[in-house]
């Protein structure tokens, strides 16, 4: 068909075939990516079909296809089955959520974990220096953790249900890292992982860093779907399958026993690797007794495993559990080397120590009541509906209405004295209407502030 013909047909987007050089589909993949950094194609935008633009730009298909392909791999662009091609929500920015330490903002952003309890571990310190064995912490042995500090990791999992031997667990430096090892180790660009509509924001960042798709499912206030799991592995190639299960940021919606169970048959059945992201299990496991065990168990040559202790004992020392499979061992092992060299092991022998001592415990019960009063506070400002999520969770879900701009909103509230985010941030692929903001509640300094922050933050949204 002649490119005369589309002179006046209304595209979404037209590129200029003059500048297109060879290779062209490497070519106008360049052209689509820079039309959207440049804001010229905004988030959420329908892109022309794959055959209608070959028409106009008087290219081949396959060409089209494979222009896409590639944005798609860089987190510009996500296909919908039946609906066509959009521009990402967060194909423009980075979302990766971190400390900002603003002067005389009130933190309702990043999710701490109650720093408060910092004093406990502060306590711990002398008895680490003053050990025999302290000269071992310090060099490159046992990168992937000393006999006894992996010890001491199988007893704090043993709460959770996970049960394994020191061959099959690692310590890494944090629940982040220890994501960023499970990608480099099992999955290849181009990869698609299957995660909740709204998802872990670094997780995001994560895959965008290591060109994997995620493939947003739907899901209820079980967790996600099975059906809709089913249909998106029976539609497209998927490659694993990110939860997490005891306490779903942002969403605070914990996957029950029974959706467990149901997502397991469909995660065997495609053959899905999956990474459980498990942090907030200390909160979830003795605690809700819809907690039987996690989903490592059902599928443990199919899963990693994740149990970081930032939430749980303290944030700065960095300091995380990963748990695998024997299928998965060696090339777990292989990127452990060669991303981390090793952790360190003082910080393990900290946490360690912690553990064995019994104070993890006592952070954890200081935790749990610093919690429930935040939620208490919480409720009184945003009251919470039957139902609505995690009992103790760090953070809230929040819905909103009339805030559809995402970055004008969280300038708005800075500008108010309140940093806090918008559920835009979150979304794993495909945009919707429904809008939120993830309310931390583990950040400020004591209970006043976490009041005032909540009261700027209703009388902006009433």
């Amino acid at each position: 068909m002649p490119v005369n013909s589309f002179e006046n047909y209304p595209m979404s987007w037209k590129p200029d075939k003059k500048v297109l050089k060879r290779p062209f589909y490497k070519s106008l993949a360049s052209l689509l990516e820079q039309d959207i950094i440049i804001g010229f194609l905004a988030p959420g935008t329908k892109l022309p079909p794959q055959r209608e633009l070959a028409d106009f730009l008087d290219l081949n298909f396959t060409t089209i296809t494979r222009a896409y392909k590639i944005c798609e791999v860089k987190g510009l662009i996500y296909a919908v089955t039946g609906s066509g091609t959009f521009v990402a929500p967060n194909a423009t920015r980075s979302i990766t959520i971190s400390t900002d330490k603003t002067a005389n903002l009130i933190d309702l952003g990043l999710v701490a974990s109650f720093e408060q309890t910092n004093a406990i571990v502060k306590d711990v310190f002398p008895r680490v220096v003053d050990k025999s064995y302290l000269e071992q912490l310090l060099n490159y042995n046992d990168p992937t953790g000393i006999p006894h500090q992996k010890t001491a990791a199988l007893n704090w999992m043993e709460s959770f249900g996970i049960h394994t031997d020191q061959e099959h667990i690692a310590i890494v430096s944090g629940a982040q890292n220890a994501l960023a090892i499970t990608l480099a180790a099992l999955f290849e660009p181009g990869n698609r992982i299957a995660t909740d509509l709204y998802t872990y924001s670094n997780f995001i960042e994560l895959a965008k860093m290591f060109h994997i798709q995620l493939v947003p499912v739907l899901g209820d206030q079980f967790g996600m779907l099975p059906d809709e799991l089913e249909k998106q592995c029976s539609q497209i190639n998927i490659h694993g399958i990110f939860l997490m299960p005891s306490c779903s940021n942002p969403t605070t919606v914990m996957i029950s026993d029974f959706r467990k169970q149901e997502l397991a048959k469909v995660i065997h059945k495609h053959r899905l690797i999956l990474i459980e992201d498990d942090i907030y299990a200390f909160l979830t496991a003795g605690f809700i007794s819809d907690y039987q065990q996690p989903m490592f168990n059902l599928l443990p040559e199919q899963s990693v495993y994740v149990c970081g202790t930032s939430k749980s004992i303290c944030s700065g020392l960095r300091v995380a559990y990963i748990v695998y499979g024997d299928t998965l061992r060696e090339k777990i092992l292989q990127a452990i080397f060669n991303i981390n060299v090793k952790t360190s092991s003082f910080d393990a022998e900290v946490i360690t120590e912690l553990i064995l001592s019994g104070k993890a415990h006592e952070i954890v019960s200081q935790k749990k009541r610093l919690a429930q009063s935040a939620n208490d506070i919480y409720s009184e400002y945003f009251p919470l509906r039957k139902n609505e999520g995690h009992l103790l969770s760090f953070y809230r879900w929040l819905p909103i209405q009339g805030h559809n701009d995402a970055l004008q909103l969280e300038s708005d509230l800075k500008r108010h004295g309140v940093r806090v985010f918008h559920s835009d941030r979150f979304l794993s692929g495909q945009t919707t209407l429904d809008k939120y903001l993830r309310i931390a509640l583990a950040s400020t300094s004591s209970i006043d502030e976490l009041k005032l922050g909540l009261n700027i933050l209703k009388k902006y949204l009433n």
